[in-house]
């Protein structure tokens, strides 16, 4: 079985512990020679400066392919697009390009009156630049703001269309959910790479808290699993077990590349790669 690309989301440090966590995080995967981190955004923009910051120091320290988060929430257009003719000046050229969560406690997004409507003029403006390779979610199950998973998949066209090239989806955890949503997405006319969003769990109530919020299915047997494994202290070993298992049968499917949410605690995502095989280049050559 061959090797997939991987790549890594990180998220913005808040305080100091948080910029050595960062830090811990990038230099443990870093050997792993990923195609590309992301850096994330917080809910209603709220990290767009340090998520600004973050990217530029990874990109100028690692040595890695650095693709920035980018939203349109609570800025204008003017606002957003200056961003990123900011991270172009700095030679940061990828982009996730997302319609962004509201502020939390605020309800419904609503665009800010001279911002973006939503993420696929984001993408069109990014495009028009001819500067960016743009990225942009996707949800193998439906959106809770979705009607149902067409109107999922007909958005998901609607943004390949304006100008991105791939898109990486939420996490999931049956490998057949993200075969059924690849095969929709090509029936629509999806051509474009769909990169399958995975989550080591490292924390089981946080994973439950963030499953309700996007709309991911837990199965019951991986629910009474996790709910055994926290008892007996041995939920870290099921985790990977559990992770390395889908991207298996994944990779078995065809699939060439996976984006692990990292939460920057490196140490399960680092474990689930070295699993599959994926290891840093200088153990390669040292089996070679």
């Amino acid at each position: 079985m061959s090797r997939p690309a991987v790549s890594f989301e990180f998220f913005p440090p808040k305080n100091l512990e948080g910029s050595f966590r960062l830090w811990d995080c990038v230099n443990t995967l870093a050997p792993l020679a990923p195609d590309f981190v992301s850096v994330t955004y917080g809910a209603g923009g709220t990290t767009r400066a340090l998520t600004h910051e973050a990217v530029g120091t990874i990109h100028k320290t690692s040595g890695l392919r650095v693709a920035a988060h980018l939203t349109c929430v609570n800025a204008t257009r003017a606002e957003t697009m200056a961003i990123a003719e900011g991270y172009a000046g700095v030679g940061v050229t990828e982009i996730v390009a997302l319609r962004g969560d509201p502020p939390k406690g605020t309800g419904a997004f609503r665009p800010h009156p001279e911002g973006f409507a939503g993420s696929v003029e984001l993408v069109e403006a990014l495009a028009a630049t001819g500067k960016f390779t743009i990225r942009v979610g996707a949800y193998p199950e439906p959106h809770p703001e979705a009607a149902d998973a067409r109107a999922d998949i007909d958005h998901l066209k609607r943004k390949i269309d304006a100008g991105a090239t791939s898109a990486i989806t939420q996490f999931f955890f049956q490998p057949e959910t993200f075969f059924r949503f690849r095969d929709a997405c090509a029936a629509a006319g999806i051509h474009a790479p769909i990169i399958p969003g995975i989550l080591p769990i490292e924390n089981w109530a946080g994973a439950q808290k963030f499953a309700a919020a996007c709309g991911t299915t837990i199965p019951p047997s991986t629910v009474t699993a996790f709910e055994n494994a926290t008892r007996d202290g041995s939920a870290d070993l099921l985790a990977v077990a559990v992770a390395t298992s889908l991207c298996d049968r994944l990779i078995e499917g065809g699939v060439e590349h996976l984006h692990f949410y990292t939460l920057n605690k490196p140490d399960l995502t680092r474990d689930v790669c070295h699993a599959l095989g994926i290891v840093p280049k200088a153990a390669l050559q040292e089996v070679a």
